[in-house]
């Protein structure tokens, strides 16, 4: 969503949140090989060499390797340089059987790195659906906020992951919680056009109306979708909302509707829609503009034309 000059476009607001890597299964060749590589120095390695190849264990899914080294002596409780454990490893992985191995020797659930990520943060970031399963099932606290205070529930919006977003909502995630920038779940979605996803949040209590910063509302957001949103799903995300009892002509702090912010981005299918549903093209901001004032075309300009 780009509100010039108040927001210099979702991309800034967005980059507290990561996209998630690709899905690496655990590989028997990667595993024969960190084994014998093991095999070859274990003679050698110190406690906290072996704590490190747990960590690649961890990382590549290698259950049993991870096996023979805890029980050789690796600490489950032994951070990486970004104060990670070897279950925040195999989390990021989506590893399930390696967190279940981990979770057999001790390991502990909500274990924060540096960031303020917890082992189920990082699995949700990272798009792991039985990964972060399987630490729910664990016990893990689907509230707890990672980095930037970005919770879970946030992150599994910002991926469109409608499926992680219904595991976390059936564990208790809890809609309304704002990171450090004020955002919740429910405007990251939003701003990505991800309506099946804003569909569950609302149906889980999100409130269609809230108020953000700079008096943004979530069918503002939508109005202003982010460039990279297909068109329809940025249109059929602000019907959803219209249905859903979002306040057309509601104002920001600087007095605009989403009437207005749909017409200065030139996002012409939201402005047919929302005048279509009544919206009120008179209306005039702070500066004293109206929608067709900060239209960028002719044509969108004549499209909302005051009537009369």
């Amino acid at each position: 969503m780009r509100h010039q000059p108040l927001f210099a476009g979702a991309a800034a607001w967005l980059a507290c949140l990561q996209p998630a890597a690709p899905a690496r299964a655990a590989d028997a060749s990667t595993c024969d090989a960190l084994t014998a590589r093991y095999e070859a120095k274990r003679a050698e390695l110190e406690p906290p060499q072996v704590s490190a190849a747990l960590f690649a264990a961890a990382d590549d899914g290698c259950e049993a390797l991870a096996t023979r080294l805890l029980d050789a002596g690796a600490s489950v409780a032994a951070r990486d340089r970004t104060g990670g454990t070897a279950l925040t490893h195999a989390a990021r992985g989506g590893h399930e059987g390696t967190i279940a191995v981990l979770a057999a020797h001790g390991a502990e659930v909500d274990e924060r790195n540096v960031q303020g990520s917890t082992p189920l943060y990082v699995a949700v970031e990272q798009n792991r659906l039985k990964a972060a399963a399987a630490l729910v099932a664990l016990g893990a606290a689907v509230n707890t906020p990672g980095r930037a205070g970005v919770t879970p529930l946030s992150a599994a919006a910002f991926n469109g992951n409608a499926r992680l977003v219904d595991l976390l909502l059936a564990h208790g995630a809890a809609t309304g919680t704002a990171d450090a920038s004020g955002k919740t779940a429910i405007l990251y979605a939003a701003a990505r056009g991800f309506a099946p996803v804003v569909t569950r949040l609302l149906a889980a209590g999100a409130d269609v109306n809230a108020t953000y910063g700079n008096g943004l509302t979530v069918l503002m957001w939508a109005a202003g979708y982010a460039n990279d949103v297909p068109t329809d799903d940025g249109v059929a995300l602000v019907k959803l909302l219209l249905d859903k009892g979002g306040a057309i002509d509601a104002r920001d702090d600087r007095g605009r509707t989403p009437l207005m912010i749909a017409a200065g981005l030139g996002h012409d299918e939201v402005v047919d829609l929302l005048l279509g549903r009544g919206a009120d093209r008179t209306l005039r901001d702070k500066g004293g503009q109206t929608a067709a004032d900060l239209a960028p075309t002719e044509a969108l300009k004549g499209k909302l034309a005051a009537k009369g």
